[in-house]
């Protein structure tokens, strides 16, 4: 059964823009209450005060993530405000660009601080709220590199790999615990590249100025997604077809996907002519630039901005989308015990 979002109490970390405050306005607009976390509390002030004028209740906390003493302070003061938490999204977020051996430690530290022990931290306040309650929902946001890769944010990497193996485990624990668990559920959500100011914020160690990877997916289809799993907990959840075609991709030529994924980052994540000082971003202060949902990623038309006319993107989605026929054909040209392989990968992904 569907569950009800009206009337209940929704914590979003990482809410002062981009997915998070998408997410916040989401959800007060289908009558829960909201409480929203971030670093940047004058941001958070704004967001709590355009859910206010929906109708619904808020309430701001500032928050640093990757410090546990004030991310316990935030289920505290949710609870002390509503008297329960029936939703927990661990969304706060930080990525650094720089090959691996170039990036300063203390920065490739940050993001795993942030990204993956944020998580952690959010998990370990909520998770006994949500036994004691016998219910709640616990979304983890991850990213298509959570199943995928990519070159120069290996950190990035890293923590969103630990974020998705969080939620394996937690889950597995809560099947242990039995009936006590089974209206407690845990998710993942897994986007492709979203039009956030996330990339503006981005520390950057490469030399070349950082831009939003094509496809672009806008925020609120984010935001839709979650409040989905809120109605209805899937385990796992991909957003944007791009994400989907490359990990369907990766299962048939992993190989083949890694080296797409290389040329792919290098060519479109990062600008060929555009220089970029190198910088720590928003990883251990917040920055003034990008406020709102949208980076700016997206021109009126719908082109992403930077790009011009290129067909590069067109065309690496269109390999992406091809290839798993071409290769399913392949694969039933070859012996049986290949063939087995094969339809027991789809047959998991489907099943999965």
């Amino acid at each position: 059964m569907p569950r009800k979002i009206q009337d209940s109490v929704v914590v979003i970390t990482g809410a002062s823009s981009g997915i998070g405050r998408a997410t916040a306005l989401a959800f007060a607009k289908e009558g829960a209450s909201v409480i929203v976390a971030a670093r940047r509390e004058q941001l958070l002030q704004e967001v709590a005060r355009e859910c206010e004028q929906i109708g619904r209740r808020v309430l701001a906390v500032q928050t640093d993530m990757t410090d546990s003493g004030a991310v316990q302070h935030l289920a505290n003061r949710a609870l002390e405000n509503f008297g329960r938490i029936d939703v927990w999204i661990n969304n706060q977020g930080v990525t650094l660009f720089a090959p691996f051996e170039e990036a300063p430690l203390e920065d490739y530290r940050r993001v795993i601080e942030t990204d993956l022990l944020g998580t952690i931290y959010g998990a370990r306040a909520v998770l006994p709220i949500f036994r004691e309650q016998g219910s709640g929902v616990l979304i983890n946001q991850g990213s298509m590199v959570s199943k995928l890769s990519e070159p120069y944010v290996s950190s990035y990497v890293v923590a969103k790999h630990g974020i998705r193996g969080l939620g394996m485990s937690l889950r597995q624990e809560l099947v242990l615990n039995g009936d006590g668990a089974k209206d407690i559920h845990v998710c993942t959500v897994m986007p492709a590249t979203i039009d956030t100011p996330f990339f503006q914020h981005a520390a950057n160690y490469t030399g070349r100025a950082v831009k939003a990877m094509p496809p672009v997916y806008p925020a609120e289809r984010v935001a839709k997604t979650i409040v989905s799993l809120v109605k209805r907990p899937r385990r796992e959840v991909f957003v944007g077809n791009a994400a989907r075609m490359l990990w369907m991709q990766y299962l048939l030529a992993p190989g083949l996907t890694e080296r797409q994924m290389a040329v792919m980052t290098d060519k479109l994540h990062l600008y060929q002519d555009k220089p970029a000082q190198p910088t720590s971003g928003n990883l251990f202060e917040p920055i003034a630039e990008g406020t709102g949902i949208s980076g700016g990623w997206k021109t009126a038309s719908g082109r992403q901005q930077g790009e011009g006319g290129s067909v590069i993107p067109r065309i690496a989605v269109g390999v992406a989308a091809a290839l798993p026929v071409l290769l399913f054909v392949r694969r039933l040209l070859q012996n049986r015990r290949t063939q087995i392989g094969f339809l027991a990968k789809v047959l998991a992904y489907v099943m999965g």
